[in-house]
């Protein structure tokens, strides 16, 4: 065979492929250990903090390759008006900076269920983790001062707490007028709570507080929490007990994972004991297991329940709620927020009116109580707003708030 020129050239070609594929596999082990022992990689889901944080900071760096991706925000409004926005975010692919030493950062994303599931990965030369943590600490300041003064808004998507929609500016503390004494009250059980800690350990009592705020409608219930998280720089996590599609489980499972430094707010907690022998009959319902009186009571003080957690409920009637939900322990402060007083509407004239006379609000709230007693701090900023550069005319023809059917 020796002498055999066929089988020489085919046992030569043979050795060359093995060779080659010896080579090619070779490499590859190679560039692994290699990227294993010289690159170091972190990886950051979408469901982490600084996911956004890394995002937005990158986008903004003057040596950002030119490769994005645009976020538009279109709203249009019942009077036809149309507003639209436009963001840029870094596109998937690879893009390269430097931070004193050659860093690469890799946007990835794959589908996840219907929630798309996406991933900041970012890979340096060298062994070090101080160029991640230089970098995480830029972007967080990056994106915490363009945060200063908003307050974030959370609601449940899937499996977790997804921010909803843009930061929203915080609302000034004193613009929400609450009775007299009762917002600096609510204000001062908060803070309290929030810097005794130790106090809690030491006697072995779970670290959380309860709030119920009830009366009626548009007298400033939902805008004195947003004011109050603002206020302590802090999130809102948002739980509509009536929606159909929360469970037990579900609802558990959200009060335990809700952001840290933030308020729990269960709006309108009645809903779990209206009748819904209805909707149950919805085909589209079947089979779903929706929230429960013992699932609520569960989530509140449960085994399981979360420390360092403050919950906030609202509801429009106390009375549908049950007594096993409003002991101590579950809600541990009850607050009726209800129609506005003459101290209130002296005090809302002022704040509309800054420069006004005194008597100006005096008149304003002797007229209004002439005519009712029940009206919201919300129809009476609505009356204001109308007549926002005539305060004189405010303060002598609040009949006119009945004839707008402000009151009803």
């Amino acid at each position: 065979m020796g002498d055999n020129q066929l089988f020489g050239a085919g046992f030569g070609l043979f050795t060359l492929g093995v060779a080659a594929s010896v080579l090619r596999k070779g490499s590859a082990v190679a560039l692994q250990l290699l990227r294993r022992r010289l690159m170091t990689t972190l990886e950051i889901p979408v469901s982490d903090h600084s996911y956004h944080w890394v995002l937005e900071w990158i986008a903004h760096r003057p040596d950002m390759s030119c490769h994005f991706s645009v976020k538009t925000a279109f709203q249009k409004l019942h009077s036809g008006k149309i507003s639209t926005g436009f963001a840029f975010v870094p596109s998937p692919g690879s893009h390269y900076m430097w931070l004193g030493k050659l860093s690469c950062s890799k946007l990835s994303e794959c589908g996840k269920l219907h929630i798309p599931y996406e991933t900041v990965t970012l890979t340096t030369i060298g062994r070090k983790k101080e160029v991640f943590e230089d970098l995480l600490l830029q972007a967080r300041t990056f994106a915490l001062q363009r945060q200063k003064n908003m307050t974030l808004i959370f609601k449940p998507m899937g499996a977790e707490w997804r921010q909803f929609g843009e930061p929203q500016r915080s609302r000034p503390f004193q613009s929400v007028m609450l009775a007299a004494g009762q917002s600096e009250k609510l204000w001062n059980d908060v803070t309290q709570f929030l810097h005794s800690q130790q106090w809690y350990i030491d006697r072995g009592i779970p670290h959380r507080r309860g709030y119920l705020l009830h009366g009626p409608p548009g007298c400033g219930k939902t805008s004195f929490i947003t004011a109050l998280a603002g206020e302590l720089e802090c999130s809102i996590c948002i739980l509509n007990i009536g929606d159909w599609t929360l469970s037990d489980d579900r609802l558990l499972h959200f009060m335990v994972s809700a952001p840290p430094q933030s308020i729990i707010l269960l709006e309108d907690v009645d809903a779990a004991f209206l009748d819904r022998s209805s909707e149950v009959q919805d085909p589209r319902r079947q089979g779903m297991n929706m929230v429960s009186l013992s699932g609520i009571l569960n989530a509140l003080d449960g085994v399981v329940s979360s420390e360092g957690r403050i919950v906030f409920m609202t509801t429009n009637y106390i009375d549908r709620l049950d007594k096993a939900l409003l002991r101590p322990g579950r809600v541990d402060v009850k607050e009726l927020v209800t129609y506005a007083d003459a101290e209130q509407m002296c005090r809302a004239f002022r704040h509309f009116y800054p420069t006004e006379n005194t008597e100006h609000a005096e008149v304003f709230s002797s007229n209004l109580s002439k005519f009712t007693e029940k009206v919201s701090m919300a129809q009476i900023q609505a009356f204001f707003m109308l007549h926002r550069t005539d305060p004189k005319y405010a303060s002598e023809n609040v009949n006119e708030i009945i004839k707008a059917s402000f009151i009803f």
